[in-house]
């Protein structure tokens, strides 16, 4: 058996201590958090992250054939992959200076320059099958074209819960409820 000397004993006596100390201011932070409500937390984070008066979340598009995605708000974070689809709708989460945080359809976000991206809108479809592109905001006028999933949309308008589209040579009304790159609720012209 090993016997410590005094000095020793109570300074390990004396490190437990701070550490428990440590734990307990930490739960107690956390413990105010949480109860003085959770909307004013978020709010504040988000509102750290704002450098125009346009509306997070919106939607545009890649203004270049190539886009480099980034960990961070600045080039001396590192590439995190190249987004190669001039026009590809992206939604605008955060902002940070001259660097936007977007999110693709499948989720997954990064920064990107704001000189990359573009107010143009456009949206592809999402549903698992072909959407039907109509004359009228009807589903009863005649179908113009069939749209396979994935493929880009230019956007000129949308209503209530049609979007007036163009989509190579073919103009016609789609539903929104198919698309990913406008808002159900969104309306413009």
């Amino acid at each position: 058996m090993r016997v410590l000397p005094q000095r020793t004993y109570e300074w390990q006596s004396f490190r437990e201590s701070i550490v428990r100390t440590m734990r307990l201011f930490i739960l107690i932070s956390v413990s105010f958090l949480l109860l003085s409500g959770s909307g004013s937390v978020v709010f504040a984070d988000t509102a750290a992250f704002r450098s125009t008066q346009y509306p997070l979340p919106r939607f545009v598009s890649l203004r270049a054939d190539e886009v480099y995605v980034r960990t961070g708000p600045g080039h001396k974070y590192p590439v995190q992959w190249v987004l190669k689809k001039q026009g590809l709708p992206v939604e605008i989460i955060l902002e940070f200076d001259n660097w936007r945080k977007i999110k693709l359809h499948d989720g997954v976000t990064g920064w990107v320059h704001q000189s990359l991206l573009s107010g143009r809108r456009t949206a592809f479809v999402i549903s698992g099958e072909n959407a039907p592109l109509y004359k009228k905001k009807s589903k009863h006028s005649g179908v113009v074209a069939s749209i396979e999933p994935m493929v880009l949309a230019q956007i000129k308008e949308c209503e209530s819960s049609w979007c007036y589209a163009e989509i190579a040579s073919f103009k016609g009304w789609i539903q929104k409820s198919v698309l990913w790159g406008v808002y159900e609720d969104e309306k413009f012209d």
